[in-house]
């Protein structure tokens, strides 16, 4: 499922250097990060049935302006794989705030050790694995090279990235919006969430490679029991509580 974040400039993305924390089973990053106890925190379960058409989202087009990126930097920080983007792409219009541009900064991946779980979004309570399908032509140039930084701390500088082969449709209007949260630490919300309706498609062969990445340095000795495998590397979903989600279809 392709989805994006917009974060409020006030709101600093990232988390606090020397607080640990991952995807096992009981950590409660609450304890550390005191934002993850918000109300509005994401990701969430999206009913289609109960989300609000709004006509006003499609006043103003969602328009992006992304450029293809030189010397993009993918790189396994042990909780996901990162595309750090050095050149300026920024998306307008939609619900953003009127006379801003949003830029786009990273795009980090979440994926499933199994094929029925991976997206930290779920739509009908139904999960994508990063969606099974034909190859993705605009992520070969990160899949095939993530052997090369299979473990936690290694970076591949790429030539060429277009981050416009990440949207579902050129002209963008089918999606869901709603408010919620970073969904990694530290969790600060204020953040607008768009969803589209339409989910890319990667190869099965193409999934087994992030499948590959380890989420420790090499030579690392492992606990007992843990294999190393970075994967299932989503938050689970969190209460909607009193938040509208809004369609820009019906």
């Amino acid at each position: 499922m392709a989805d994006s974040t917009f974060i409020d400039e006030t709101h600093p993305y990232g988390y606090k250097e020397g607080l640990e924390w991952g995807y096992e089973e009981g950590v409660e990053w609450g304890l550390l990060f005191p934002e993850a106890n918000g109300e509005y925190q994401s990701p969430i379960n999206l009913n289609s049935r109960e989300a609000k058409y709004d006509p006003s989202l499609l006043e103003v087009r969602l328009s992006p302006n992304y450029v293809v990126c030189r010397d993009s930097e993918v790189i396994n920080d042990g909780h996901t794989i990162q595309i750090l983007l050095k050149s300026k792409s920024v998306l307008t219009g939609g619900p953003l705030l009127g006379n801003h541009e949003y830029e786009l900064h990273e795009v980090r991946f979440h994926w499933g050790k199994e094929n029925q779980r991976g997206s930290e979004h779920t739509v009908n309570f139904k999960a994508f694995p990063m969606e099974i399908g034909k190859e993705h032509l605009g992520l070969k140039a990160v899949t095939e090279i993530l052997q090369e930084i299979q473990y936690k701390g290694k970076l591949k500088t790429i030539p060429c990235f277009n981050p416009n082969t990440l949207l579902p449709d050129p002209l963008l209007r089918d999606y869901w919006v709603y408010e919620g949260s970073l969904t990694i630490p530290p969790c600060c919300e204020k953040v607008t969430w768009i969803l589209f309706r339409y989910p890319l498609t990667i190869s099965q062969l193409q999934i087994e490679e992030f499948r590959r990445v380890r989420s420790h340095i090499k030579g690392a000795e492992l606990p007992e029991g843990c294999d190393g495998i970075l994967g299932d590397n989503f938050r689970p979903t969190q209460p909607l509580s009193d938040r509208i989600i809004r369609a820009a279809f019906q």
